[in-house]
C-alpha cells in the first residue's frame, strides 16, 4: 500500500452543517501528520473530538477516486474534496474493518466504512454519494502515537498484519 497524500482541516465544512450552507475550511496537504493515540491527528478538525471516537483518522483509496473521475468525467476536483485524511493506493480498505493494522510505525484499528452522505454530491458532483456506497473509505482509531509521513513506499497488505501474528503476541 502506498501513502500518496495526507490532509488536515482546521474546521468542519459538512459535519454539523445539515440544513445550512457548507463551511469553507480548506483541506491542507501536509507531508507529515502527528497521530496521537486515542485523540486523532494534531491540528485536524476531529482532534480530541471525544473519547474513543471512531473517526480519529480516515483513509480513502486512490483507485476509488480515479474510478469516480472516470465515471463522471470530473477532472477538476482533487481527492481532498472527500475530506479524508489519508489517500492510499494498492490496498482494499474494506478488508481492514475490524482489524488492527500498522502503517509505518503507527498502529490503527479499522472501525467502519466512511459512509458517504449527500454532501458528496455537492463536493464532487451529483451522483457521487450513490457511487461511493460501499467504498467511501475507512474510519479508524489511532492505537499508538507517531508521525505518519508521505513516503510513497509500498507496504504489502501482509506487512500491515505481520505485527499481530508474531509468536510473541500469540503467547501473550
Amino acid at each position: 500500500m502506498q501513502l500518496l497524500h495526507l490532509y488536515l482541516s482546521p474546521g468542519h465544512n459538512y459535519f454539523g452543517h445539515h440544513g445550512q450552507a457548507p463551511g469553507n475550511h480548506p483541506m491542507l496537504e501536509v507531508q507529515a501528520a502527528q497521530c496521537i493515540s486515542g485523540a486523532g491527528i494534531r491540528g485536524d478538525r476531529f482532534y480530541n473530538y471525544k473519547d474513543n471516537y471512531k473517526g480519529q483518522i480516515t483513509f480513502f483509496e486512490d483507485e476509488v477516486y480515479q474510478s469516480l473521475c472516470q465515471e463522471f468525467g470530473v477532472w477538476d476536483k482533487a481527492a481532498s474534496v472527500f475530506r479524508r485524511n489519508v489517500l492510499v493506493r494498492g490496498g482494499r480498505l474494506s478488508e481492514l474493518i475490524g482489524q488492527e493494522f500498522q502503517i509505518q510505525d503507527i498502529r490503527f484499528f479499522g472501525v467502519e466504512e466512511c459512509k458517504p452522505c449527500y454532501w458528496m454530491d455537492h463536493a464532487f458532483c451529483p451522483g457521487a454519494e450513490q457511487a461511493l456506497k460501499g467504498r467511501g473509505g475507512l474510519r479508524a482509531q489511532i492505537l499508538t502515537s507517531g508521525v505518519l509521513q508521505v513516503r510513497r513506499e509500498t507496504q504489502s497488505v501482509d506487512d500491515l498484519f505481520r505485527v499481530y501474528t508474531s509468536p510473541q503476541l500469540a503467547a501473550a
